[in-house]
């Protein structure tokens, strides 16, 4: 093709863009393997766009050899839209579809093919898939289909399996064995494990251990972990099996699959090579083993293909799944060139999103990691913006103190002209998503919670979830108690004990009577051998009336809107009726009436379980009352609930129809047990599964750190900076090969070489162990700190508290908020430390749990006179009942709110 650019300065002409010589030396680069260490807002999409214009331009090659891979859609689409305007605007043109649409992936004549990793890998299997075996006509199994396929394995396991134990050495429930199967499969996929290899490694460590002399119980715990594995696997080979049955591939097996490919069919990289004479490598530093071993068996292994790896490893915050950044850190070795040398190493330091200030505070952070990772540059301001950008924090007292500083704090930026959506709110994890929106409501401000994890936090997703996990297994002792406490059947602690001591006599497992009644409670919701396993469900199923017609007891007891009944409810006494156990427990009336109601609801509800998903969420809501009462209030933070409440029924729906990233179903309808193990699966990795963004509404966005990633705001507040396991830094934590059964063990890790060699059988060895290992988690937890302090163009707000809601010791700053302290306090022009509360004296206690009790409302709360009105139109229906109660039939107190 002719050469319409010669020289750099052409480039910046056509494009309008003053590229620094960092960004132009790897513009520029020759046509030979490089890597790119892209710091935070350093514009390395505008840089890989670029890239394509210069090699398109000087005539190296057509548009069409260039192949670009990133990892969700709108990231692909974002660079295929930067790509394709920056050669519009060259003059390089492309042959565009006439409406502009495309599907994602396909590439029309004359212009770059641009996709995610598993697009490209799926393609390949498509293509090339015959040659292992696979055959063309293999379907996508995404998350939907996985985890109703392993549930599907589940139920048809034998009589005689015995599930593994967690952690604490009780019997997984069946959602967490059905998230426990289809993590240990990923794991063999990302690390190209067979089965075979892993029961052959784990025989050879119980032998071992069998030998050793474990002396406490850490150690014991490790060959446990290593019996349930091989159980697991049993149900991971079932599951491969069925998969393979139906010609089945999920997004594992297809990157495992064309990693085979790239490594054992070297025909295959020599025509892809052909095919693609440039490839771009977008957050390399997120790709997994697996997504390397296919990459360089394609690409590098000495072929010197111009490959171009972009990433930076202080953004490297997915190693919980799978992600691996040594790939970065070792680009150069697996893509040299063809003479052996080391592939090339540039970097972009230079930040064009945050001002001078945020930046030096942001590099003081990361200091740690360039530590590590010696090709990574501090972080320097684009010219003129040295002196730019505030940081603002605050330490208060308490929790609800905090919220209301955070709340009046944004508040008044929109109120002084900030828009809404240029505002973000950073969580380490979702707990406080509930409070925060409340807080922002009552002050006008507009939010929008962002991402699955989110929904599943906030109150009105969170009820109807619970309600959910007790009609699917009627084990689910803490989603019960989160029901029977919460506001609307306000259970009180004695009766809640009571019911917990009935439960393990109805499976002859008696207690001292001495025991107090948190141990007793506590006892009833831990897991237990299945078999013998304490059901709350089944006892407070004692209080309905079997004899009846419809399987109810009393009248209705059961605490409404108005916050009425439970413990301290007003209604008469009066048994619930039913064929109760002779065990003279002495429940409070109320409580009675309560749990018989509660028990014909679920009893009623389990008999819809079959029927289609959204069929079974819609009746709960109708039953429990929570979609009636959320359209009957005129409340802005009902409407904002409204709105929750529909974002997750559409991800409900999505998951049921196949959609949207979650589906790709197997025979049949999506069922209740697999949906939920999938919310356990987004709910423990705290990001979540779904890749959804904000939607771009003028509202103030909530999300987790994680998914902030690749997103910025003129405004970002980072809530919660304490030290502990919800805090931000979090206390590191992974699930460590030691101690579970769905962990891969790290010697057969493609990235073992990167983790602590492992302890030898001893006490002390694996204390040192599990150090170096806490060690290199809390890397990465600093790396997601350095992410959010990242995202934040003007203004930064930092804030913590020292009294939690619950918590009996106090909290305080963590290093990052004591940080952003000090960072302040070096020079006024860099910030303000707005409030800093001394730390409570020893003797002191939680003003939160010495304070009177507050009244909980469900679902929203009332005003007095609305209040007051629906009191009253209360007592005339309990007058009318108790009016025409027939005998046997006692009236209820706490009359549900209409």
């Amino acid at each position: 093709m002719s050469a319409r650019l010669s020289r750099p300065e052409e480039l910046v002409e056509l494009l309008g863009i003053p590229f620094t010589p960092e960004q132009m030396a790897c513009i520029t680069a020759p046509l030979a393997p490089q890597a790119i260490v892209a710091g935070a807002g350093s514009g390395k999409t505008t840089v890989m766009a670029a890239r394509v214009v210069w090699l398109t331009g000087t005539g190296q090659l057509p548009p069409e050899k260039v192949l670009g891979l990133t990892f969700t859609n709108k990231a692909a689409a974002e660079l295929s839209e930067r790509v394709r305007a920056a050669l519009t605007k060259a003059g390089i043109g492309t042959d565009a579809a006439e409406d502009g649409t495309r599907a994602e992936g396909e590439a029309g004549d004359g212009e770059p093919q641009i996709s995610t990793y598993h697009a490209f890998a799926g393609r390949l299997i498509s293509e090339h898939g015959l040659r292992l075996g696979i055959e063309p006509s293999s379907r996508l199994l995404a998350d939907a289909g996985r985890f109703q396929l392993a549930a599907e394995v589940l139920r048809a396991a034998p009589a005689d399996f015995e599930p593994p134990t967690n952690a604490s050495g009780d019997a997984a429930s069946f959602s967490t064995l059905v998230t426990d199967l289809i993590a240990l499969d990923g794991e063999l996929n990302e690390h190209l494990v067979t089965p075979a290899e892993l029961r052959a490694f784990d025989q050879r460590l119980l032998a071992e251990l069998a030998a050793a002399r474990l002396s406490n119980a850490e150690l014991r715990r490790v060959p446990q972990a290593a019996s349930g594995r091989g159980r697991l696997l049993a149900l991971v080979e079932e599951y491969r099996s069925r998969k393979r049955a139906r010609d089945l591939l999920d997004f594992g097996d297809q990157i495992a699959q064309a990693a085979r490919l790239a490594r054992d069919v070297p025909e295959v990289g020599r025509v892809l090579r052909e095919q693609f004479a440039v490839v771009l490598l977008d957050e390399y530093q997120d790709t997994s083993v697996a997504q390397r071993i296919l990459l360089a068996g394609l690409f590098g292994g000495g072929t010197g293909h111009p490959v171009t790896a972009v990433g930076d490893p202080c953004q490297a915050i997915y190693g919980w799944r799978g992600a691996s950044v040594a790939n970065l850190d070792d680009f150069p070795e697996h893509f040299p060139h063809r003479d052996g040398t080391p592939a090339a190493r540039f970097s972009l330091s230079e930040n064009r999103r945050s001002g001078g200030r945020l930046l030096a505070l942001a590099n003081g952070l990361a200091a740690p990691l360039r530590e590590r990772h010696p090709a990574v540059r501090p972080l320097r301001p684009a010219e003129g913006a040295e002196r730019d950008g505030l940081v603002r924090c605050a330490l208060l007292r308490t929790h609800a103190e905090e919220m209301g500083w955070l709340a009046d704090t944004l508040a008044h930026l929109v109120a002084t002209g900030t828009p809404p959506g240029e505002i973000a709110v950073l969580c380490r994890t979702a707990g406080d998503f509930a409070t925060i929106q409340r807080e922002l409501v009552a002050r006008d401000v507009p939010v929008e919670v962002v991402g699955l994890t989110g929904l599943l936090h906030m109150p009105e997703v969170a009820d109807l979830v619970a309600v959910c996990q007790v009609l699917a297994d009627p084990t689910a002792n803490a989603p019960l108690v989160r029901l029977l406490t919460g506001p609307r059947w306000r259970i009180g602690p004695r009766d809640l004990a009571l019911l917990g001591r009935r439960a393990r006599l109805l499976v002859r497992r008696p207690e001292a009577d001495e025991r107090d009644a948190a141990a007793r409670l506590a006892a009833a919701v831990e897991g237990t051998d299945p078999a013998e396993v304490t059901s709350l469900a089944d006892a407070l199923d004692t209080f309905v009336d079997r004899g009846g017609p419809d399987g109810r007891g009393g009248s209705d007891g059961r605490g409404g809107h108005d916050g009425r009944g439970g413990q301290d409810g007003r209604g008469d006494g009066g048994r619930g009726g039913g064929q109760e156990p002779d065990d003279g427990l002495p429940f409070s009336a109320e409580a009675r009436i309560r749990f018989a109601h509660l028990a014909a609801e679920i009893r009623e509800l389990r008999r819809s379980l079959g029927d289609p998903l959204m069929d079974v969420l819609h009746r709960v809501l109708a039953v429990t009352g929570l979609e009636v009462e959320l359209s009957a209030s005129p409340q802005a933070l009902a409407a904002r609930r409204r709105e929750t409440l529909g974002a997750f029924l559409d991800i409900a729906a999505g998951f049921a129809a196949g959609q949207g990233g979650t589906g790709g179903t197997v025979d049949g309808e999506a069922t209740l047990p697999a949906f939920l193990a999938f919310l356990r699966a987004a709910e423990q990795y705290d990001q979540g599964l779904d890749g959804s963004l904000p939607a771009g509404e003028n509202a103030v966005q909530l999300l987790t750190a994680h998914r902030a990633k690749g997103l910025e705001w003129d405004v970002v507040a980072l809530p919660g900076l304490y030290p502990g396991q919800s805090g931000f830094p979090a206390t590191p934590r992974r699930e460590s090969w030691l101690r579970s059964s769905r962990a891969l063990p790290q010697p057969l890790r493609g990235d073992a070489a990167t983790w602590p060699e492992p302890p030898e059988w001893t006490s002390a060895s694996h204390r040192a162990y599990a150090a170096e290992v806490t060690e290199q988690l809390r890397l990465e937890e600093l790396r997601l700190g350095y992410v959010a302090v990242t995202r934040a163009r003007s203004l930064l707000l930092g804030s913590a508290h020292w009294w939690g809601p619950s918590q009996r010791k106090p909290r305080g700053p963590s290093e990052y908020l004591v940080a952003l302290r000090r960072h302040c306090e070096e020079d006024p022009a860099h910030g303000e430390v707005e409030a800093w509360a001394e730390q409570p004296a020893e003797d002191e206690e939680n003003p939160a749990l010495t304070g009177p009790e507050q009244d909980r409302v469900w679902p929203l709360p009332l005003d007095p006179g609305a209040l007051a009105r629906r009191r009253e139109a209360a007592d005339q229906v309990l007058a009318l009942i108790r009016a025409d109660a027939t005998p046997g039939v006692a009236a209820g107190g706490g009359a549900r709110g209409g």
